[in-house]
């Protein structure tokens, strides 16, 4: 691990994160680095719901003692929220051949590893409990949310690769009995499913009680389509080549991509389920403070 290449503070190219070995340390500092711009650590899965009551002890908060219970029973007790106790967070990472195109050196299942290891450090030291499964076209690992996790999460993502063809729908519908239990559950995937279908599949983890979060991890030239010569493309999943003159093509194709960003993310909202649409080119830092930012001005209004 060449520790030179770590810029001190945070990392901004994706470029520089692609040569960087250790998950966790890139990890640790991306997102040590995007606490100390938001001033405090927001808790990934913060939430205002009742969990339960717990014995006073010197120096709780005496504004937090439920008097009613203290009525009752002439003990103090202190009411703890869905806030103060360990969370679940569950990964589920799309590792389809598709996640593998790249057009500027950092393919898509990179970048959604990185994004995986921060999102799992964040919680980490927060002391949750964290988890994850990858699947193409069948699930390739499943390591249920736990407290001791955490490595073999890790392990687990530097494994990943893209290899096969992918079948989202029908992992997510299998996936959703193993959600039972409150759960944050994280999807990143580059989505190509059809908006009202792919939403019909993710609602079940809603319904379940869990809090749904949505990556959706595009290489920049999939948005922008920037070709102009006549080329051959090839189907990553399907491995089938496709002959295009862009200058035909390319405006419908990059009016169709953003149809299909604006369904899902109108889909996500109406759902109530979290959306969040990165590029690859986008610094891990920056992506990261933006959506934490607004994870936590929804907080502040649910």
């Amino acid at each position: 691990m060449d520790t030179h290449l770590v810029p001190g503070a945070r990392f901004v190219d994706p470029k520089v994160l692609a040569r960087v070995k250790d998950l966790e340390l890139l990890a640790k500092t991306v997102v040590d680095g995007v606490i100390n711009g938001l001033h405090r650590a927001p808790h990934f899965g913060a939430s205002v719901d009742f969990a339960e009551h717990r014995g006073y002890v010197a120096g709780d908060d005496i504004r937090r003692v439920d008097w009613r219970l203290y009525a009752r029973t002439d003990r103090y007790f202190i009411k703890q929220y869905e806030a103060d106790t360990n969370a679940n967070l569950a990964i589920l990472l799309d590792v389809s051949k598709s996640m593998a195109f790249a057009s500027q050196g950092v393919s898509k299942l990179e970048y959604a590893k990185f994004l995986a290891a921060c999102l799992a450090y964040l919680s980490h030291r927060q002391r949750d409990r964290v988890g994850i499964t990858t699947f193409d076209e069948a699930i390739v690992t499943h390591v249920p949310p736990s407290a001791k996790h955490f490595n073999v999460l890790l392990h687990t993502l530097d494994r990943a690769v893209a290899e096969k063809p992918g079948r989202l729908l029908a992992n997510l519908d299998l996936l959703a009995e193993r959600f039972r239990r409150r759960s944050i559950v994280v999807l990143i995937s580059d989505l190509y499913e059809e908006p009202d279908r792919l939403i019909d599949a993710i609602k079940p983890y809603s319904f379940g009680g869990n809090d749904v979060v949505v990556f959706h991890v595009l290489d920049p030239a999939e948005i922008a389509f920037p070709y102009d010569e006549p080329s051959r493309f090839v189907d990553l999943e399907s491995g089938d080549e496709v002959p295009v003159v862009p200058e035909r093509f390319a405006e419908q194709y990059r009016q169709m991509v953003q149809e299909h960003i604006a369904a899902l993310r109108a889909r996500c909202t109406d759902a109530r389920i979290d959306y969040a649409l990165i590029e690859t080119s986008t610094p891990l830092d920056q992506a990261l403070f933006d959506y934490l930012g607004h994870r936590e001005r929804l907080m502040r209004v649910r």
